[in-house]
């Protein structure tokens, strides 16, 4: 197989999926050539792409759970934007990944080369704070303070956290080591590590006692923090890092103007919404949906209607619609949608995925003629 240079990718396309069946990456591969094949002409065929050097070595990631299984796809392209997301379009379109029924969305298309200039101009600025040789009696003075303050690095309970002074009330927690040294650096003493990405016991008893502020890099790893530290510990604010940076490496100013925009963990979560889903405490019960007649004579007909169509109507509490969606896209739509939906029309078979799509949106009732599971507490109808 062809593998393209490094040098020369220009885009990286990450796509997720969803599969309800066990698979292994040469199946999500096979299916990638396979049903794109003939797509999009000749001069975008992927495995010609491929042989030429336009197209990368494709990578998954792929985890079982049960029956089903998720992962992620990487395609680097030397390709130009348009026939770049031309490509990833294409891989939308599949549905089948071997014998399984599967799902594919594209999260994102990466410009490779941006992230080269940032790292460029990153190093560039490093390399010229290594310049040996300086004697300006400031950086000498400062060196001198600073070393004074990271003498001031205690250890907290039997986890042994680096930390500052945390005997008040208020207590900033931070990832690692390196985070509690440059705030301690820049006047902030208040401060604890986790020392990774798991929550410490230490911490979770902390959080009784102090009011707690979790300050986290700005990335897809401080994300997946902030949800792991609220769902086991007591935290009254959050603030993040600027997006791809990380704490340890922000400046004075930088450090005190993100203490100043924490938030509290309910207003997080709703400005993050992909994550809001996962904060209800306690849970909202579905509500046991109630049909008369003539609802169900009108969902029968729309039903009816909507037959063949590869489509999903979401309906209100009026049973009227919302919004008309392929049914391949209908688990990203519903959790963009701002009206509460109550009752959905799908042509074609009702998966785990979209039960549980409609289940984080507190759904009561789907209409469809085949169901692929029945485990759920939402009212399956088939008129």
């Amino acid at each position: 197989m062809a593998k393209i240079s490094p040098v020369s990718i220009k885009y990286m396309i990450y796509a997720n999926f969803e599969a309800e069946g066990a698979l292994e990456k040469p199946d999500v591969i096979g299916a990638l050539f396979g049903q794109t094949e003939g797509l999009l002409g000749a001069d975008l065929e992927m495995r010609e792409l491929q042989k030429e050097g336009k197209l990368g070595r494709i990578e998954v990631e792929l985890e079982r759970n049960q029956k089903r299984t998720t992962g992620v796809i990487k395609i680097p392209t030397a390709l130009d934007q348009s026939e770049t997301t031309l490509i990833a379009a294409a891989v939308e379109t599949i549905e089948k990944i071997g014998p399984c029924d599967a799902q594919i969305e594209v999260e994102k298309i990466e410009d490779v080369r941006g992230n080269k200039r940032d790292y460029i101009v990153e190093r560039a600025k490093k390399l010229m704070m290594e310049i040996e040789g300086s004697t300006d009696s400031r950086e000498i003075s400062n060196e001198i303070k600073d070393s004074a303050k990271m003498a001031d690095v205690q250890k907290y309970g039997e986890d042994k956290l680096p930390c500052g002074n945390i005997s008040g009330k208020e207590v900033i927690v931070v990832e690692g080591r390196a985070d509690v040294l440059n705030l301690m650096k820049n006047n902030v003493q208040n401060v604890i590590a986790m020392n990774g990405t798991k929550l410490p016991d230490s911490i979770k008893k902390l959080s009784q006692e102090k009011e707690i502020t979790l300050f986290v890099d700005g990335d897809r790893g401080g994300k997946l923090i902030v949800q792991n530290v609220v769902d086991n510990a007591n935290v009254k604010y959050i603030t993040t890092a600027p997006d791809g940076k990380e704490v340890e490496e922000l400046t004075g100013k930088e450090i005190f103007m993100n203490l100043r925009k924490k938030v509290s963990v309910e207003e997080y979560f709703r400005r993050n919404k992909s994550n809001y889903r996962n904060f209800e405490k306690p849970r909202e019960i579905v509500k046991e949906i109630e049909l008369s007649e003539d609802d169900k004579a009108k969902l029968k007909k729309l039903s009816d209607e909507n037959q063949g169509t590869g489509k999903a109507i979401i309906l209100n509490e009026s049973l009227e619609e919302i919004k008309k969606v392929s049914v391949k896209g209908l688990g990203g739509s519903l959790r963009r949608i701002k009206e509460k939906p109550k009752v959905i029309i799908i042509d074609g078979t009702v998966t785990s995925s979209i039960i549980k799509a409609s289940e984080e949106v507190m759904c009561q009732a789907i209409v469809a003629k085949n169901f692929a599971t029945t485990e759920t507490k939402i009212k399956l109808l088939s008129l």
